[in-house]
């Protein structure tokens, strides 16, 4: 692959140059693509995450005693509280992700709007109290994403761990920008792919 070849098509863990030169490549993306997200006017990301919200509603449908996990949002990804509120209102349950150590997989925690919060891993709030639960939708946000449905994240693999580590697969939705679209993420081992990305411009 050196350096990415436009032919690679998956590593094995044993690859030891070929996961410096993804990890590499990664970083620079994930650079560029945060600095262009975070340039977007606050008025134009609000709107995006108004279709990415009507999209995702088309594409859940009936949340009713469903567990969804979402996220509190960072460094300019989708605002989606507004679209999470109303889901307890139509009889789901929200949960948040916590970081409980590095090198770990998340533990999702049921939360409403109103119950208290507290700064978590990078000051990004999460439930203050809450019960472990699993969920059955996972809202995650992504900073770059392909045509295959792999994520480019923050380069922790805490989602990627969370999902290989759940006993029962949950359904996955990214969700971002159009602008965050890459040929590839060139996928390693262990990148697990979202079941369905909802764009705002897709």
């Amino acid at each position: 692959m050196h350096e990415l070849d436009p032919s690679y098509s998956g590593i094995s863990p044993g690859d030891a140059q070929t996961t410096i030169d993804v990890a590499r490549w990664r970083k620079s993306q994930r650079e560029r693509l945060i600095a262009e997200r975070l340039a977007v006017p606050a008025d134009a990301r609000a709107e995006a995450a108004r279709r990415i919200a009507n999209r995702l509603d088309a594409e859940i449908g009936i949340v009713e005693g469903s567990v969804v996990g979402i996220y509190w949002p960072f460094r300019g990804e989708p605002d989606l509280r507004e679209w999470a509120s109303s889901v307890p209102a139509r009889g789901g349950q929200l949960a948040l992700p916590v970081v409980l150590e590095k090198g770990k997989p998340l533990e999702f925690r049921t939360w409403s709007a109103g119950e208290k919060l507290e700064k978590g891993v990078w000051n990004i709030p999460v439930p203050a109290g809450g019960t472990a639960t699993l969920p059955d939708i996972v809202v995650v946000p992504v900073v770059g994403y392909d045509d295959a449905g792999f994520r480019l994240g923050y380069g922790g693999g805490f989602y990627d761990r969370t999902l290989a580590a759940m006993p029962s697969r949950p359904l996955t939705f990214g969700v971002g920008y159009e602008l965050a679209k890459l040929p590839t993420i060139y996928p390693q081992w262990h990148d697990i792919p979202l079941d369905r990305m909802i764009i705002d411009g897709a």
